[in-house]
């Protein structure tokens, strides 16, 4: 079935209804840091002036809770629930309705049960943009967002090493199998500058997201550099984004935003 035809046979999720644009933050493997780009991605495009959401679909590890520094359980409005704002987005995470070391010990069927209950039963609002922050793999989760929301997109994020290229390789191939339309590729994690030089320092090696780019034909849209700051201010609470926007990670923020902003105007219509 074409992709059109096979997004168009999806019913829109009640809660998307009013949602412009989908990105998915995906990632072939686990220890990338797809979840802080996530965080700040979102974050820089409700700087851009964008209405922003973001939806935590990692069920087994729910980060964003902790990056945002959010505690307060979401609140049932007209039997759907309403999303925990920000920072200038709205967030929603099955981390807010569980207890945080409540482990999370589902089968498939069961994540994807409650995946769609995240993405449908959501009161987003209008929405210009929502950012869906995947689990790592190709597993039920990326499946049941690229099935269910017919207005995704997607981003994969990966480190410039041979093993997370390898695997974020797989994750391009499932994406392309299930018609999804991917918007480009982010290097994190790409160089580490010490205090004390200018040098960059390659520690996962360097040119991996070039040359990936290159392979697949799929813009490299940033690398990003290796931040203490950045580290650190995920662990507070306070994505860097919002709390040092001059910082240059926030600015490397800034400009992916404006070219995932671009690179969605010359996307497949969904």
């Amino acid at each position: 079935m074409p992709e059109s035809e096979h997004q168009a046979a999806i019913p829109v999720l009640p809660g998307s209804r009013q949602v412009t644009r989908i990105l998915a933050v995906a990632s072939g493997k686990g220890g990338v840091g797809k979840t802080t780009v996530a965080v700040n991605l979102a974050v820089a495009l409700g700087q851009l002036g964008l209405r922003v959401g973001l939806l935590d679909a990692d069920v087994y590890g729910p980060s964003v809770p902790v990056m945002l520094g959010l505690r307060a359980r979401p609140i049932p409005a007209h039997g759907l629930l309403a999303p925990l704002e920000c920072f200038g987005i709205k967030a929603m995470s099955i981390g807010f309705l569980i207890d945080e070391d409540q482990p999370v010990i589902w089968r498939g069927p069961m994540v994807s049960k409650a995946l769609k209950e995240l993405m449908g039963k959501v009161a987003w609002g209008p929405l210009d943009r929502l950012v869906v922050d995947l689990p790592p793999g190709t597993g039920d989760p990326s499946i049941t967002v690229a099935r269910e929301l017919p207005k995704a997109s997607v981003i994969i994020v990966t480190t410039p090493q041979p093993v997370a290229i390898a695997d974020v390789r797989k994750a391009v191939f499932m994406f392309r199998r299930l018609g999804t339309p991917l918007l480009g590729i982010v290097e994190n994690m790409a160089w580490f500058c010490c205090a004390h030089s200018a040098e960059r320092i390659p520690i996962f090696g360097s040119g991996g997201g070039e040359a990936l780019s290159l392979e697949l034909g799929i813009p490299l849209l940033a690398s990003l550099p290796i931040d203490l700051a950045l580290r650190e201010s995920g662990d507070r609470g306070e994505p860097l984004t919002a709390s040092q926007p001059e910082a240059p990670s926030s600015r490397a923020f800034a400009r992916l935003a404006e070219r995932v902003a671009k690179e969605w105007e010359v996307a497949p219509s969904e």
